[in-house]
């Protein structure tokens, strides 16, 4: 159930179309449904915005269904992360509407009228063996409403590459940077626009990038103001605050 639902239920009570005992007994699904393995939150939309969403890694095939069959019963949208191939194959293939990147290892189903894509999230990846991450940040944010683009390949080894995009990179609300590697840069990024950037280190690069420790480290001390950072390859933390900011500055903007 999201807020225009529990509205409408509760309009229908003061129109006199519903009887309060039947709204009670529609509310008294909620907050919470028990599966045995996994307790569901199922009033995290009309807190945050958005359904709960569902961490891929670590569950069996059997128990991502059975999750996510539970959510789409009260809701109009699923965001499962970290799917492996197998797991995001079963889903799209047993669910109407799921769609499996398999480079992001995300697996989503949109409402049946789509998505508002308000506003505009930046997603910007220094290689393309930073795209997986970065494509996480983009569906994530996208599901949760923001208009996304994404931009690739425009690492500081050839800097003229992200300078091409320099109108693109003002005119977002929010932008999401993801690098390896020295993890240079968001700071870079930081020193071009005046909007919030959020820094998301990922573990490409030889052995002294120590899995993206490097990069975490060197994005921790940015000498650019405006840059937050998220874990070592978290698209999804870094494009779910991005879509609230943007979120935001569209509730400022109304």
């Amino acid at each position: 159930m999201n807020i225009e639902e529990l509205e409408r239920l509760l309009e229908d009570v003061r129109a006199g179309r519903a009887e309060v005992a039947q709204v009670v007994r529609r509310l008294s699904r909620l907050p919470l449904r028990e599966l045995g393995h996994t307790t569901l939150d199922t009033h995290r939309e009309l807190r945050c915005g958005h359904p709960e969403v569902v961490y891929g890694e670590g569950k069996t095939h059997g128990q991502l269904l059975e999750i996510a069959r539970a959510i789409l019963a009260t809701h109009d949208r699923l965001l499962v992360t970290r799917v492996s191939p197998e797991a995001g194959a079963l889903l799209a293939a047993e669910i109407e509407r799921a769609h499996h990147d398999e480079a992001a290892r995300v697996v989503t189903v949109e409402p049946e009228g789509g998505l508002p894509e308000e506003g505009l999230v930046l997603v910007v990846g220094a290689g393309t063996s930073d795209l997986p991450v970065a494509r996480e940040a983009a569906l994530t944010a996208r599901m949760l409403g923001a208009r996304v683009e994404v931009l690739t390949d425009v690492g500081v080894a050839g800097l003229h590459r992200l300078l091409a995009h320099e109108e693109l990179l003002r005119a977002a609300r929010v932008l999401v940077v993801v690098a390896g590697m020295e993890g240079a840069l968001p700071s870079v990024v930081g020193g071009l626009v005046d909007r919030p950037v959020i820094a998301v280190p990922t573990s490409v690069g030889y052995g002294a990038s120590f899995g993206g420790l490097t990069a975490l480290l060197a994005m921790l001390n940015s000498c650019a103001a405006g840059v937050s950072v998220v874990n070592i390859d978290n698209g999804f933390g870094a494009g779910y605050q991005a879509a609230l900011i943007n979120r935001g500055v569209e509730a400022r903007n109304t």
